[in-house]
């Protein structure tokens, strides 16, 4: 296959290596540059498990999750990797009107609605009195490390680069054709016209007997976002973490687990999970790179593409968002 033309990719994180793999496999000729190494705790894609998910309340994020639903089985087959573990997921509402019924349905997506006492007695947890449950089959985890893996992997296989421990302080630094700047908290250093708020967040991991466990979000009744959340982990049993709850941070500061966040998870678990020791085994950060209304960033100007898409929810698109940014790659 003839070369496309030369393409750096600045940040090595979910999305930089899903539009690496997305380039590579065009013909492009790849460079990755990573400021730490592939995998580093100080952003956004490590860890062993992310919430996948097709429900939300606009139809335009379920056709967009269902677009990358078929992006990992393909990514599974080439990489020869089980990516997805599908055990469904519970939106746990005061109301049905306040659940992603509506965006489901406007998609043709399958669900449930249960009252409390139906989904207790399918599932061991707890419901709020009156409140509703809705459950959506096509959801579960997916295996972060290894879907950074699996990106990476086949990139290289297409002639992609990897360098480690690389920062890059200046788009104008990098000799490219065209580059692309996903960077997560770090892009507004690269590209100050970004407008993204870095956020560190915390998670906590606790133990939990027993085959996977649904993936659980509970929904605030006045926004319809999600409050709190849970996920099974394949080294504890469950991961649990409170949405849009930590504070505004300098990415280049390095920072600990907050352990109000930790104590405040530890209660929402002991109320919704019966089968669950609520004091947490392990906590960890994550870093959200926030957009005022939780949209991506996708852009380009010049020969720079920026791709900024997370705000706590944007691993689960990985596979659609690396295709996007290639195609404004390719101009």
């Amino acid at each position: 296959m003839p070369v496309a033309g030369r393409a750096a990719v600045i940040g090595a994180g979910i999305m930089g290596l899903a539009a690496a793999h997305a380039l590579s496999r065009r013909g492009w000729q790849v460079t990755i540059y990573e400021q730490f190494e592939v995998g580093h705790t100080r952003g956004s894609s490590h860890g062993r498990s992310r919430i996948f998910r097709l429900a939300y309340p606009d139809p335009f994020w379920v056709r967009l999750a269902q677009e990358s639903l078929k992006g990992w089985r393909a990514l599974e087959q080439e990489s020869e990797s089980e990516l997805l573990e599908l055990n469904g997921l519970l939106e746990v509402v005061r109301n049905a009107d306040l659940s992603s019924r509506d965006g489901l349905a406007a998609a043709g997506a399958d669900f449930e609605l249960l009252d409390a006492a139906e989904a207790e007695q399918r599932w061991p947890v707890r419901v709020p009195e009156g409140w509703t449950v809705l459950f959506q089959p096509d959801a579960g985890i997916v295996r972060a490390d290894r879907a950074v893996a699996a990106f990476l992997d086949v990139a290289r296989e297409h002639g992609a680069e990897l360098i480690e421990g690389t920062r890059i302080d200046s788009v104008e630094d990098v000799d490219a054709d065209v580059t692309v700047v996903t960077a997560g908290p770090w892009v507004r250093r690269l590209v100050p016209g970004v407008s993204v708020t870095p956020t560190r967040e915390t998670v906590a991991y606790f133990r939990r007997e027993g085959p996977p466990i649904a993936s659980i979000g509970q929904l605030d009744p006045e926004t319809r976002g999600h409050a709190q959340f849970s996920l099974h982990d394949p080294c504890y049993g469950l991961k649990a973490g409170v949405h849009h709850g930590g504070p505004e941070i300098d990415p280049d500061e390095p920072g600990d687990p907050d352990a109000g966040l930790v104590a405040r998870i530890g209660e929402w678990v002991a109320q919704i999970h019966r089968d669950v020791d609520p004091e947490a085994v392990k906590s960890e950060t994550c870093l959200y790179t926030n957009t005022a209304d939780e949209s991506f960033v996708m852009e380009r100007n010049g020969r720079v593409v920026v791709g900024s898409s997370c705000s706590g929810h944007g691993f689960k698109f990985a596979p659609v968002v690396g295709e996007r940014l290639a195609a404004l790659a390719e101009g």
